[in-house]
C-alpha cells in the first residue's frame, strides 16, 4: 500500500505528488512520547523551509495520519524472548500469591503473630495464697477392654503426688468381663466404676462421669498414657484463678521410626509452641484430651456422636467467659509413636470433628459472639483449605503464562513433592529435607479425605471411631 503526500509551492500552486511507501507501523500503534519525538523532529527539519511549513501545515490538517510516513519508519521485529510478554503481577500470577499467602499465614503466619502477641500483650494467671492440694479432685478414664493397661494406670495416677481428696472414676465403655473383674478387685477405696454393657463411645462416657463426680475439679484422660509424677499439681494450680475454666497438660509422643513419622512429629511440637502461646495471650483452642482439667459444674452435656470432644469442651468454656490454659510442664507420656498410617486415620477424625464443629457452632467465628474467633479461625478452619489451596496453585501455575516467577513456583512444587515422595518411598532416611515435605503432604491428604469422609458420614459420625481394642 502507498500514501500520497502534495504540497503546496505557493502562490496557491500545488507540486506533483509524490508516493511514499507505507509505513511499517501506524501512527495510533506509536506511544504519545514517540508521537510527540516525532512532531518536535518535524519542527526542526522543516522549520526554515516552505516547502516544510507547507507539509508541516498538510499534517496537521490530515490529523497527523501522514506524519510516519515523512521518516520511512520501519520497526524492527521484536526480540524472541523466553518469558510471555505479561506483567508481573497480572491476574493469574495475583492468586496464586493470595493462595500462598493464605498456606503461608495457617501454617506459619498465625504462629508467628500470636506468639508476638502473646509477648506483647501477656495474660499470667494469678493464684492466690492457696495451693493446689486445697483442691478434691475427681480423675475421669474411659475405657474400653483394656484389661492389659487399666490396672498400670490406676497405680500411675495413685503415685502422682496429691494429697487432697481424691476420687477416681472410670467408665467402662463396653468392657469384657476380664477388665471389670480386675477393676472391682483394686484395693483403692476412691475407685468407682460406671459401666456400659455397649460401645457408645467416649462422648457418652463423659456425659455420664463427668456429673457423678465428688469434687469440683475434674481431670480428664486415656488408658494409655501416663502421668509425670507432679502432672496432678501443675495441672490443677491455675484453678486458684476463679477466671480458669479448663487447662491443658501436654502430651508427650515417643518419637516415630519412620520418615514421614518423623514429618508428623515436627508438627506436633509446632502445635504445643502454638498453644502454649495462645494460653500466654488469652486462651487455647483445644485442650489435649490425654490430660486436661476443668471445673465440673461448668461442664455441658454433649451429643452423643461429638468428634472433638477436647475442642468442643474448652471453646464451650470459653465463650461462655471462661480462660482455657495450657502447663507445658504438667506432661502425660504416649508410648505409642506417631505411625503415619494410624496418625493418618487419627488425623482425619480429628478433621472431621472440624467440620462437624463447624457445622454445628457457625456463631463461634462471630466476633460478637466469641472473643476467640480469629484463633479458631487461624487455628482450626483456615487449616481446612490448605489442601485446596494448593492444588488451585498446581493449576494455576500450569497455566498462568510462564513468568520468572511462575517457573520459579512450578520449580518449587517440583522440588517439594519430589521431596515428599522420596521421604514415604524410603521411610529410614530421617532427613529432614525428607520427612518434613512428607509429613506435611501426609496431613494434607488426610485433610482431603476427612472433608469426603465428613459429607459421607454426616449421618452416623460415630463410625469414624475406629480405635484399636488392647487384648483382655
Amino acid at each position: 500500500m502507498e500514501y500520497a503526500s502534495c504540497a503546496n509551492q505557493g502562490d496557491g500552486i500545488r507540486s506533483p505528488c509524490r508516493k511514499v511507501a507505507a509505513p511499517k507501523i501506524t501512527w495510533a500503534g506509536l506511544s504519545p512520547q514517540s508521537q510527540k519525538a516525532i512532531l518536535s523532529s518535524l519542527d526542526d527539519r522543516m522549520s526554515n523551509t516552505s516547502r516544510g511549513k507547507d507539509e508541516r501545515l498538510l499534517i496537521q490538517r490530515c490529523q497527523i495520519r501522514l506524519a510516519p510516513t515523512l521518516f520511512a519508519v520501519e520497526q524492527s521485529p521484536p526480540p524472541r524472548r523466553f518469558f510471555a510478554p505479561v506483567p508481573l503481577l497480572n491476574p493469574m500470577s495475583l492468586a496464586i500469591l493470595v493462595c500462598l499467602f493464605l498456606v503461608f499465614y495457617a501454617l506459619i503466619g498465625y504462629p508467628l503473630l500470636i506468639a508476638l502477641l502473646a509477648r506483647l500483650f501477656p495474660r499470667p494467671w494469678q493464684t492466690s495464697a492457696s495451693t493446689a492440694t486445697d483442691f478434691s479432685l475427681t480423675i475421669v478414664v474411659c475405657v474400653r477392654d483394656a484389661a492389659s493397661l487399666i490396672i498400670a494406670r490406676i497405680e500411675n495416677l495413685l503415685a502422682c503426688q496429691w494429697r487432697g481428696p481424691l476420687e477416681i472414676l472410670i467408665y467402662c465403655d463396653g468392657c469384657s468381663e476380664a477388665t471389670l473383674s480386675l477393676l472391682r478387685e483394686h484395693p483403692f477405696p476412691g475407685l468407682r466404676i460406671i459401666q456400659s454393657p455397649h460401645s457408645c463411645g467416649k462422648t457418652t462416657g463423659l456425659n455420664s462421669a463427668i456429673p457423678l463426680a465428688s469434687h469440683p475439679i475434674v481431670v480428664l484422660c486415656d488408658v494409655r498414657q501416663s502421668f509425670a509424677s507432679d502432672a496432678l499439681l501443675l495441672l490443677t494450680a491455675p484453678f486458684a484463678n476463679p477466671s480458669v475454666a479448663a487447662v491443658s497438660g501436654l502430651l508427650d509422643i515417643a518419637p516415630s521410626d519412620t520418615g514421614s513419622g518423623r514429618g508428623v512429629d515436627l508438627y506436633w511440637r509446632m502445635e504445643t509452641l502454638l498453644r502454649e502461646r495462645e494460653g500466654q495471650f488469652d486462651s487455647v483452642i483445644g485442650c489435649t484430651g490425654a490430660i486436661c482439667a476443668i471445673r465440673r459444674d461448668l461442664y455441658t452435656p454433649l451429643p452423643e456422636d461429638t468428634l472433638l470432644d477436647d475442642v468442643v469442651i474448652p471453646m464451650r468454656l470459653a465463650v461462655a467467659g471462661g480462660r482455657v490454659l495450657y502447663e507445658p510442664n504438667a506432661r502425660a507420656f504416649d508410648p505409642q509413636t506417631l505411625d503415619p498410617e494410624v496418625e493418618k486415620r487419627r488425623k482425619r477424625r480429628t478433621l472431621v470433628g472440624n467440620f462437624q464443629m463447624l457445622e454445628r457452632h457457625p456463631s463461634w467465628i462471630l466476633p460478637w459472639k466469641n472473643r476467640l474467633w480469629w484463633q479458631l479461625i487461624s487455628h482450626k478452619y483456615l487449616r481446612l483449605l490448605v489442601p485446596w489451596l494448593l492444588i488451585a496453585v498446581v493449576f494455576m501455575t500450569a497455566l498462568a503464562p510462564k513468568t520468572p516467577l511462575i517457573l520459579f513456583l512450578v520449580a518449587g512444587q517440583v522440588v517439594a513433592y519430589t521431596c515428599a515422595l522420596a521421604g514415604w518411598m524410603f521411610p529410614r532416611i530421617r532427613s529432614r529435607s525428607l520427612t518434613v515435605p512428607a509429613g506435611f503432604v501426609l496431613l494434607q491428604i488426610s485433610c482431603l479425605a476427612a472433608f469426603f469422609a465428613y459429607l459421607k458420614h454426616r449421618k452416623n459420625y460415630l463410625a469414624l471411631w475406629q480405635q484399636p481394642t488392647p487384648s483382655a
